[in-house]
């Protein structure tokens, strides 16, 4: 299983080279604080962040050498694509944050519009942040990778979702990496799951 951990986190490592290779390419004309590039950039921003904190949590909560090999890929890779995405605010001289309403970018085609950033596509509750805190083991494990996986199922639809609406290189490719890399970690996750499915329920 570590194996196939370090092969996923080196193949998201390269997707990562290439997307940055990418951040000077894309259409002549920069994307409006209303776009959809804009709006992926800043609502994607916010659901990294937390895949970043249960990565943080998980690891804290487990021995497991394969979990927390999962847990740092997570953290690396999605902190790496939030500073992505504030590169292209910056790039595009547009706030970092929004008073729009999340999702509003991918509305018209995927009826995605949502009133807060908690309903976003996979995102955990509060209520299951707060059991993960204080659960340990295997216990914790599957809580992480059940979160996890809803939560890049979540990605994966809001990537897709911008991808007919922009003609910018740069967030093609990222977002494809998106697709991609997270897809792969969710074959990874229901493998490390199903394992963990009949363990004991033993804490640290």
């Amino acid at each position: 299983m570590r194996l196939v951990v370090t092969t996923v986190a080196a193949v998201a490592a390269l997707l990562l080279g290439v997307v940055l290779g990418g951040l000077l390419l894309g259409g002549e004309t920069e994307p409006s604080d209303t776009s959809p590039e804009a709006g992926f950039a800043r609502d994607m921003s916010v659901h990294h962040e937390q895949a970043v904190e249960l990565a943080f949590i998980i690891r804290d909560r487990t021995d497991d050498p394969d979990i927390r090999l999962l847990a740092y890929d997570i953290i690396n890779t999605q902190r790496a694509q939030i500073g992505m995405f504030s590169g292209w605010l910056q790039q595009w001289q547009l706030s970092q944050t929004t008073t729009r309403p999340p999702m509003e970018w991918a509305s018209h085609d995927h009826e995605m519009s949502v009133s807060s950033y908690d309903d976003m596509p996979g995102m955990a509750s509060d209520a299951d942040i707060e059991r993960l805190k204080h659960l340990s083991g295997v216990a914790a494990e599957r809580l992480f990778l059940k979160l996890m996986i809803a939560h890049h199922e979540g990605g994966i639809e809001m990537a897709q979702a911008v991808l007919p609406l922009t003609d910018r290189d740069e967030v093609k490719m990222l977002a494809t990496t998106i697709v991609n890399g997270q897809t792969a970690e969710i074959d990874q996750m229901q493998q490390m799951l199903a394992e963990r499915q009949g363990a004991p329920n033993k804490s640290q």
